[in-house]
């Protein structure tokens, strides 16, 4: 599949020609990635600037943490911790997507300057959530959701995860679509990690094309998730800390972005930023040689290795 061909766009965000980078900013004490790091307005808002100085092209706010056996904060902390972040980021022109799964965030978030909502339980944790997102105009990122995991992994059992993933997100776009969010408005994101296990996971990563197949852009949230820490682990290790799968998230990266990914979600952008790009590279060089007359003429030589061509220094393959 031609990534460009799949990507697809989002109205009312910018149009990039590849994969984009959504850089992640957890303004929370628990977040199972940076622990608490940026929990702090100053910091928060200076990390994301520096998330977008390393090449994201968005960047993603949440005061809530949804890693499992996370619990709720009430609205009115996650509104303080927030909204502030929203507004010094929007301030600064950068694009800013709102995790949340409340209706009230979203509202006060999108009046402070966020361009998207990006909620893990596509609008059924807060049934006013449609609403709100519909009267604003914003896109909305539905993702693959059974449940609040407050209680461990929450109805992660399938016959066929993607068949199942793929009928449930369908159901869900068609009532977002009720609901009055406009089709050129809806991301979807498959929920890796969110009640699947790593075998859950890694067949989704492996069948983009049918997620893409729901005629949506397709946003990748894999980062330093636990099933990248039981691949690194392998059978008998323990997985490595959640701030040791940057390598490996990158890697996810570059698969996603090759298969037609319209954004990856991840909390260390540099490497997937140049992931991204080398993905769009091949893509585009991958083009160029399928048009007529592409490709070295025949008979033509690479002046390098020409007859009488020579390096000093000896041929940088030699070992």
């Amino acid at each position: 599949m031609s990534n460009e061909s799949g990507r697809g766009r989002v109205a009312g965000l910018p149009q990039w020609d590849r994969c984009a980078v959504m850089g992640v900013v957890n303004v929370t004490p628990d977040s199972f990635s940076d622990g608490g790091r940026f929990f702090d307005t100053t910091a928060a808002v200076k990390h994301g600037l520096e998330l977008v100085a390393e090449g994201a092209d968005l960047v993603d706010v949440g005061g809530e943490s949804t890693r499992p056996g996370a619990t709720r904060v009430d609205a009115a902390e996650e509104l303080r911790r927030v909204v502030p972040v929203v507004r010094g980021l929007a301030s600064e022109g950068v694009t800013v997507s709102v995790d949340t799964m409340r209706a009230s965030v979203a509202e006060q978030a999108l009046a402070a300057g966020a361009a998207l909502v990006n909620d893990v339980s596509g609008g059924l944790a807060d049934p006013a959530m449609i609403p709100v997102v519909a009267s604003s105009g914003a896109p909305f990122v539905v993702m693959h959701w059974r449940g609040f995991l407050e209680g461990g992994n929450v109805r992660g059992v399938y016959d066929d995860v993607v068949a199942e993933v793929v009928d449930e997100l369908h159901a869900r776009v068609d009532a977002v679509l009720a609901g009055g969010i406009a089709p050129d408005r809806i991301v979807v994101d498959p929920g890796l990690g969110f009640s699947k296990d790593a075998e859950h996971d890694l067949v989704l990563l492996a069948h983009l094309d049918r997620l893409l197949g729901l005629g949506r852009p397709l946003l990748v949230a894999a980062s330093r998730k636990r099933f990248l820490g039981r691949v690194l682990a392998g059978p008998e290790g323990a997985p490595p800390p959640a701030r040791e799968r940057d390598a490996a998230t990158a890697a996810v990266s570059a698969l996603a972005a090759q298969a037609g990914a319209w954004a990856v979600r991840v909390h260390e952008v540099r490497a997937t930023a140049d992931a991204v790009r080398v993905a769009h590279a091949v893509e585009q060089a991958r083009a160029a040689g399928s048009a007529p007359g592409a490709g070295t003429p025949r008979g033509a030589r690479d002046p390098e290795h020409a007859p009488g061509a020579h390096d000093s220094h000896g041929s940088e393959g030699a070992r």
